[in-house]
């Protein structure tokens, strides 16, 4: 019995031995769960990959992740040299230069580049020019879509890689699409639009208030509510006073669902996104979807959405106003919606199975080939 305890515990050694040691990154991960973060849960801490040791590294506090991000990381990787690091939410150190062949990011967006101008001071100091420094340097990235993918490409290096790694998306609020009227939006009722983000410049829900003077000059009253926590800027000054507005802060989940089970639709303005992760959640409620006409909303949205130009309030409050005036409106684009996110989730399900190859041992240090695209 001693002998067979024994041969178990050295192959069970063996096994573990032969593993991918591997590194992730998840500091930021804090007490409010926002779209960067939800996706390094779905993606990274959340997936079992059963070829790699995987050892989440986390932090508490802001101090805390500062000294694991910049000092107990690279210590690590001077420690560990066969091991993978991986970062799915902040850049990582400028010190992984000297270990870029080790590196995987993961890339959300380009903002703290291309769009200095929305960020708040505190993302120019501390985010922006690690991303810059990574971006230009390492070598293996990973995107949440073909548009960040492309964005990307112009500035990596010429040896880099990058493999798409769109995120799977789960019913995080519980919604249920809600039996709704078939008829054509009565005159008399208010319009119920709901929107999820970050009250801040780069979401640009002040482009919604001058959609909703038009609808209103249609006949058609509105309201408008906004869920996400205050960021920086005067956007939440500029929406503060009008009784159309309703501002919800962060929300419990449960409190998420009961406001977008009531709403009508939902409605994106945004100068742009890197993916827009809860344009696809708010599709479980059955939702009707506006959203801007740019490269991204048409990759994740397909044709389940109607799409504007938030510059142009009178064109999109009149798209607005033909979706609404159709019997059934409600009825076919629940049908759209959901049929949209089962399309979505069939696509990160083939990513996901190339990203585990990766964390296999035998490919650990290989891009997979298939989902893998050369940035030059």
């Amino acid at each position: 019995m001693t002998q067979l305890a024994t041969k178990l515990e050295t192959k069970l050694a063996a096994v573990t031995a032969a593993k991918q040691r591997v590194y992730l990154d998840l500091t930021h991960l804090g007490r409010h769960v926002t779209g960067i973060e939800r996706v390094s849960i779905e993606l990274f801490e959340a997936v079992a990959f059963t070829d790699a040791d995987v050892r989440a590294v986390r932090s508490r506090g802001i101090v805390s992740m500062i000294l694991r991000q910049h000092i107990w990381l690279p210590l690590l990787a001077l420690f560990h040299p066969s091991a993978l690091f991986v970062f799915p939410g902040f850049p990582p150190s400028p010190l992984f230069v000297f270990a870029r062949a080790r590196v995987v990011m993961y890339v959300h967006d380009l903002f703290l580049i291309t769009r200095r101008g929305d960020l708040g001071l505190k993302a120019k100091l501390y985010m922006a020019l690690p991303f810059s420094i990574a971006v230009r340097n390492l070598v293996r990235f990973q995107v949440n879509s073909e548009k960040t993918r492309a964005e990307l490409a112009p500035f990596v290096r010429a040896d880099a890689t990058i493999q798409l790694y769109r995120p799977g998306v789960r019913n995080v609020f519980d919604l249920v699409p809600q039996p709704r009227s078939p008829q054509a939006l009565n005159t008399q009722a208010r319009l119920q639009i709901a929107t999820l983000g970050t009250v801040e410049p780069r979401k640009n829900y002040g482009a919604m208030l001058p959609i909703l003077d038009s609808l209103q000059r249609r006949g058609i009253g509105a309201d408008l509510h906004i869920i996400g926590r205050e960021g920086w800027g005067e956007a939440k000054a500029a929406l503060t006073g009008d009784p159309r507005v309703t501002i919800h802060g962060y929300l419990a989940a449960d409190r998420v669902k009961a406001v977008l089970e009531t709403a009508d639709l939902y409605i994106c303005t945004s100068h742009d996104e890197g993916l827009g992760l809860p344009l696809l959640e708010a599709q479980y409620a059955g939702l009707a979807v506006v959203a801007p006409d740019k490269p991204v909303f048409r990759e994740v949205l397909g044709r389940s959405a109607t799409f504007i130009d938030p510059a142009d309030p009178d064109t999109a409050a009149e798209a607005i106003a033909m979706l609404t005036a159709q019997p059934n409106w409600r009825r076919q684009a629940s049908d759209a919606s959901l049929g949209n996110v089962a399309r979505w989730n069939g696509l990160a399900a083939l990513d996901g199975d190339a990203v585990r190859q990766m964390f296999a041992s035998s490919t650990a240090h290989v891009t997979p080939a298939g989902n893998a695209a050369s940035a030059h």
